[in-house]
C-alpha cells in the first residue's frame, strides 16, 4: 500500500511540474465538472449519506450538497480576479520600483476528511485545492464507507489520477499517506489525530490547516427570546444527531430562565423529532457502535431533562438534555459529538465568559441575547473560531465569511476566498526600475547618508 501511495504522489508531483494546472482555463474547467456530476448523481449521494449516516435528503442537501456547490458558485465568478497579481504599497525609501503579490499553487496537497459530514468536507477544500492549482490527493473516512466508494467513483469519472486521486482505507493508508512528503495537508478532524497530522508534517516542513472541535458553548442569558432560542438550539444541536464539530456542545443559562428554556426546548424536540425520536426514519444514526458506547456511557451520573432513550440495533440515542453537570463531570471532558446536551447555569454573564476562557479555546460559540451590553461582553472577553448571536451553526455557511478554529479548536481557516489562499503561497515581488539608481545605499557610506535615510523614513 505505501509503494502504491508513493507512486500516486510522485505521479501527482511530475504532472505538477509540468504547468498545466497553472492556467485559470483549466483551473475553471476542473471545477464546472462538479456541480454536472453531483447534479446526475444526486440520488447516488443521498443514498451514500442515508447508508452511512441515515441522513434526509434534505439534511443532506442543506448541509452536504449545497454548501459545495455554493462553493464552487463562489469559486468561478471571482477565480480570475483573484488569479491576478495583487499590487501592494511600495514605500519611498524603495522608490523607484512597484511590489505586488502573486498566488501560486503549492503542488500537491493532501486533503483528509472525516466522517460526520463525508461529501462536503471531502469536497469542499477539494474546490480550493483545484482553484489555486494544484493537484490533490482525498482520504475520505472509512467510517463512511459507502460515501467513501462514491467520492472515489466520482474522481475516477471526473478527473485523471495525476490531477486527483481518492485513496480508501482506514488508519494503515492514513499513516502510509502521512509517511509522504506533500506540499500542503489540509486536515478535518479530532484533536487528537490531528495532533498526529501535524507532528508528520513537521518533519518535511509541511504547512498544514487544521480543522478540529472542542466543546462549543451555548450562553443564553435572561433577556433572550426563549422561544426562538430553544427552537434554534435544538436544530443546531441536534442536527446530525449532534455529529457536528461546530454543535453547541453544552448550554450556560442563567439561572432565573433555565426551567423556562429547558420546557421550550423539550417543546420543540417533541415538534422537530417526533414523540417516538428513535422510530423517526429521518433521524441520524450513530456512525458506529464505538461511538454509540461512549455517548452512553456519558449519560451516566446524569439527570435525564429530555430524551435519554437508545436503540443499539439502529444506532440511535434520542435527542437528550442533562442535568447534574458541573465543570468536572465525565461528560464535559470530552467533545461530546453526539445528542446529549448538558445544561450548566450562570447569574452574570462575566461568570458565563470565565467558564468559557478557562478552558481550552472552542471551535464556536454561540450567544442568544436582546442585551448589546452582554453581546458586546462576550465578543471582547472569549475567544473561539466563529459563532452566532441568536442562532447556531449557520455560520460556517456562506463563502463570503472564513471558517475555522483557533488554538485547540483549529488553524488556518477556509471558504470563499480564504479557500483560495488557503490553498496557494503568497508569493511578494519588488520590480525595481532601472531609470534611475540613488548611491545613497552603497558602500562606502557618506557622513550625510544616515541623515537623509532618517528623514525619508519619517
Amino acid at each position: 500500500m505505501s509503494t502504491l501511495i508513493e507512486e500516486a504522489v510522485c505521479r501527482q508531483r511530475a504532472n505538477f511540474r509540468k504547468g498545466v494546472t497553472r492556467s485559470y482555463d483549466f483551473r475553471a474547467e476542473q471545477l464546472k465538472k462538479l456541480p454536472a456530476w453531483i447534479h446526475a448523481h444526486e440520488q447516488d449521494i443521498y443514498d451514500a449519506l442515508y447508508a452511512d449516516l441515515n441522513k434526509a435528503p434534505f439534511e443532506c442537501y442543506a448541509t452536504e450538497i449545497g454548501i459545495v456547490l455554493d462553493e464552487v458558485h463562489y469559486m468561478l465568478k471571482h477565480l480570475q480576479k483573484w488569479m491576478k497579481p495583487q499590487a501592494v504599497r511600495t514605500p519611498i525609501t524603495q522608490f523607484p520600483s512597484k511590489c505586488f503579490r502573486i498566488s501560486e499553487p503549492y503542488g500537491v496537497v493532501l486533503i483528509m476528511a472525516p466522517w460526520n459530514y463525508p461529501f462536503q468536507l471531502s469536497l469542499a477544500p477539494l474546490v480550493g485545492a483545484l482553484a489555486a492549482g494544484n493537484c490533490a490527493v482525498i482520504k475520505p473516512s472509512a467510517y463512511a464507507p459507502h460515501t467513501s466508494a462514491l467520492i472515489a467513483r466520482m474522481v475516477r469519472e471526473l478527473y485523471p489520477d495525476w490531477l486527483v486521486t481518492v485513496v480508501e482505507g482506514g488508519r494503515e493508508e492514513n499513516a502510509a499517506l502521512l509517511e509522504q512528503r506533500f506540499d500542503y495537508i489540509f486536515f478535518t478532524g479530532g484533536v487528537n489525530v490531528g495532533k498526529l497530522v501535524m507532528e508528520s508534517a513537521a518533519k518535511h516542513l509541511t504547512p498544514v490547516t487544521l480543522e478540529l472541535g472542542g466543546k462549543s458553548p451555548c450562553i443564553v442569558d435572561e433577556t433572550a427570546d426563549l422561544k426562538l432560542a430553544a427552537r434554534r438550539i435544538v436544530w443546531g444541536k441536534f442536527l446530525n444527531a449532534g455529529q457536528t464539530c461546530v454543535a453547541p456542545d453544552y448550554l450556560l443559562v442563567q439561572s432565573n430562565v433555565k426551567d423556562r428554556l429547558v420546557e421550550a426546548m423539550r417543546r420543540e424536540i417533541r415538534r422537530q423529532f417526533g414523540k417516538e425520536p428513535l422510530q423517526n426514519k429521518n433521524y441520524p444514526k450513530i456512525i458506529n457502535e464505538k461511538h454509540f458506547a461512549r455517548l452512553v456511557r456519558l449519560m451516566e451520573g446524569c439527570e435525564v431533562l429530555a430524551g435519554g432513550k437508545t436503540a443499539a440495533e439502529s444506532l440511535k440515542i434520542e435527542p437528550t438534555i442533562v442535568d447534574l453537570v458541573h465543570g468536572e463531570s465525565p461528560v464535559m471532558q470530552e467533545e461530546i459529538f453526539g445528542p446529549l446536551f448538558p445544561v450548566l447555569t450562570f447569574d452574570t454573564i462575566q461568570e458565563a465568559a470565565g467558564f468559557v476562557t478557562k478552558r481550552e479555546k472552542p471551535l464556536a460559540l454561540y450567544l442568544f441575547t436582546k442585551s448589546k451590553e452582554n453581546e458586546s461582553y462576550i465578543l471582547s472577553h472569549t475567544s473561539y473560531g466563529g459563532g452566532c448571536i441568536n442562532d447556531t451553526v449557520v455560520h460556517l455557511a456562506t463563502p463570503y465569511m472564513p471558517f475555522g478554529g483557533v488554538g485547540n479548536s483549529g488553524m488556518g481557516s477556509y471558504h470563499g476566498k480564504e479557500s483560495f489562499t488557503a490553498f496557494s503561497h503568497q508569493k511578494s515581488i519588488m520590480k525595481k526600475a532601472l531609470w534611475l539608481d540613488l548611491p545613497l545605499r552603497y558602500a562606502p557610506y557618506r557622513r550625510w547618508a544616515l541623515s537623509v535615510l532618517k528623514k525619508i523614513q519619517k
